[in-house]
Order: C-alpha cells, then structure tokens, then sequence
C-alpha cells in the first residue's frame, strides 16, 4: 500500500499544472497580496483556494462564514462558488487591507454576496448566533489569530448546522506542531486544538497535509 509520498518541487508543480485553473482577477488579487508585508504567508495559496470553492460547491452550501479576511482573496474563491441567492459573511478584526480586496470582489460581480463585519472575533461570532441564531451557516472558514481557534471552533460549531463544514487553516502551522522546541503561543494553540479535535465526538474530521495543513470538520 502506498504511503505518503514527499512533494518535491517539481511534483509540486506538476500539480498545479495538471489541476489548478486559475484566472486573471484571482492571479492579479495574489500578486498584489504578495507584495504586502508577509503578504506571502498569510493569504491562502492557489491551489487552496480552489479547494475552498470545490467545498463550498460540494456541500451545498448557500451560507458561509469566514474568520479572517486580510484582502479578501479565500473570500472571493468562495462566494464565487455560491449561488446567486448566496451569502458571505467576512470577519476581520481591522480595515486596513479589505480596500484591496474589495476592488477584486466588484470586479468579480460578486460583492453583493458579501457582508463584512469588523471587530474582535469572538464577539462578532457571539453577535450573529444572537442575530441568526444556531445552525445558521452551512460552512465555515477559521483562519486568524491561531491563539484564539478554540474559541472560534466552539462558536463555529454553534453556527454551522449539522451536516455542515468547518474549515480550519494551518494547523501545522509551518511544521512547528512536531517541533517540541516550540513552545511560542501560536503553536501550543494549535497543538491544542489539534488534540480535542481529534477526540470531538460531535464531528467528523481528517487533517489534510496540504498548504499550511488543512483540517475538515463535519458536524455530526
């Protein structure tokens, strides 16, 4: 039986050759989020992107919540994946680079479908379980501060309706969850979690080793 096999760069490229459809509007938001400081390590790639939209299509999804905007690039590849009559909600903690995503989300015809709400996570997911109520949301996006993903995963599984799917970014975190040197706030959040979502008995999951480490998390 196969194991796991290492992703050398040039299977790594074969990949994106042989799977990635990418277009103008998305590449451009990219390229400009790369130039931004760290702009590189913390926007989603490409081929997680396209990941997001294939979920959002796969699960039906007509309402997404997303923790974590930064210039609105995993925003945009999914409520392009929505219907007509869908809905984003976006959750930044700052302003500061939604102008850029903005322009991309107009240009996509898609900013109709996207409402922004700016503040402190938590309590901006505490404000809509007392707005729409529990099971509100066919799918959500984690993917901000790492120290508060407990938090966030709690409330999300307050929001997300049973069948539904949370998605959590990078958790393995650079490769420092195996790392017993690291003891920096950010990964010990993340090992954390890790470890109760592996025994959660209220959902389904499976870590995917692709980006940053990708977790899937189906709501029993």
């Amino acid at each position: 039986m196969a194991t796991q096999i290492a992703l050398t760069s040039e299977l790594d490229a074969y990949v994106r050759d042989a799977s990635l459809r990418d277009d103008p509007i998305l590449r451009e938001l990219r390229e400009v989020t790369a130039e931004l400081p760290a702009g590189r390590a913390m926007q989603v790639s490409a081929e997680e992107g396209q990941l997001l939209a294939l979920l959002v299509s796969l699960t039906g999804a007509t309402s997404v919540l997303e923790v974590g905007t930064y210039t609105g690039y995993s925003t945009l590849c999914m409520t392009r994946a929505l219907p007509a009559d869908g809905e984003m909600i976006t959750c930044d903690i700052t302003r500061k680079w939604l102008s850029i995503g903005e322009e991309y989300w107009r240009r996509a015809g898609v900013s109709d479908r996207i409402s922004v709400r700016i503040g402190d996570a938590a309590e901006t997911l505490a404000g809509l379980v007392a707005e729409r109520g529990a099971e509100s949301f066919d799918l959500v996006f984690i993917d901000a501060d790492k120290t508060g993903y407990r938090d966030y995963y709690e409330r999300a599984l307050t929001l997300v309706r049973s069948g539904g799917l949370i998605i959590i970014d990078n958790t393995l975190f650079f490769g420092r969850v195996v790392d017993p040197a690291a003891q920096d706030p950010d990964t010990v959040a993340i090992r954390a979690l890790n470890t109760a979502l592996s025994d959660d008995p209220r959902v389904d999951i499976t870590l995917l080793t692709m980006a940053d480490g990708i977790t899937l998390a189906r709501k029993r």
